[in-house]
C-alpha cells in the first residue's frame, strides 16, 4: 500500500466561461475564510478555498488581477467578474474558489481561518477547527512589514481599500 497520494486533477472556471483552469493537486482538502478581504472580494460571509501550487493550474484565458493589498493579488474574469484566485506575490502557491470548480464536491472543507469576522448570524457551525488571521506570526509579520508595526492584520487595509 502506497503513502504516496493520488494526484486530483480538476477543472473549473467563471461563469460566462471566458475563463477556464485545470489544476492537478495532490489534497482533496478545502477551507474557509472569514477574513474581511475576503468577505469584501466575493460580497458573502466566508469563501471557501483551496490551495495549490500556482505552477499546476492551466489557464485557458488569463485572468484579469487585482492588488487587494501590497503583497497579494485576487484573480477574476475580465468579462463576468467572477472571483477565482487569490496569491501572495512572493509565493509559489495560490488559492482557486472552491465554487468556481466544476465539481465542488469534488474537495472537503477541513478548516475555517480568519475567524475573528466571522459573522455570527450567517454562521452554521460544523466543528470544524478555526484560526485567527493574527495568530499566524507568519501573516502577522507580512502585514506589519507592509503596513506598519501597529496594524491590526487584515483590518486596517481591508478599511482602506487595500
Amino acid at each position: 500500500m502506497s503513502d504516496t497520494p493520488t494526484p486530483l486533477t480538476l477543472s473549473g472556471g467563471c461563469l460566462c466561461g471566458a475563463l477556464r483552469y485545470t489544476v492537478t493537486t495532490e489534497s482533496d482538502e478545502g477551507y474557509y475564510c472569514h477574513c474581511r478581504m475576503c468577505q469584501l472580494a466575493f460580497g458573502n460571509t466566508r469563501v471557501p478555498w483551496f490551495n495549490v501550487f500556482q505552477r499546476k493550474v492551466v489557464w485557458q484565458g488569463e485572468p484579469r488581477q487585482y492588488a487587494s493589498s501590497t503583497f497579494a493579488r485576487r484573480g477574476f474574469c475580465g468579462t463576468c467578474g467572477t472571483p477565482l484566485s487569490f496569491a501572495y506575490v512572493d509565493s509559489e502557491r495560490m488559492d482557486l474558489a472552491v465554487g468556481s470548480l466544476d465539481d465542488p464536491n469534488a474537495l472537503r472543507p477541513v478548516s475555517h481561518f480568519g475567524i475573528e469576522s466571522i459573522v455570527p448570524r450567517w454562521h452554521a457551525e460544523d466543528g470544524l477547527p478555526g484560526e485567527r488571521l493574527d495568530a499566524s506570526e507568519r501573516l502577522a509579520k507580512r502585514w506589519k512589514d507592509h503596513y506598519g508595526a501597529d496594524v491590526v492584520p487584515g483590518v486596517e487595509a481591508a478599511r482602506a481599500g487595500g
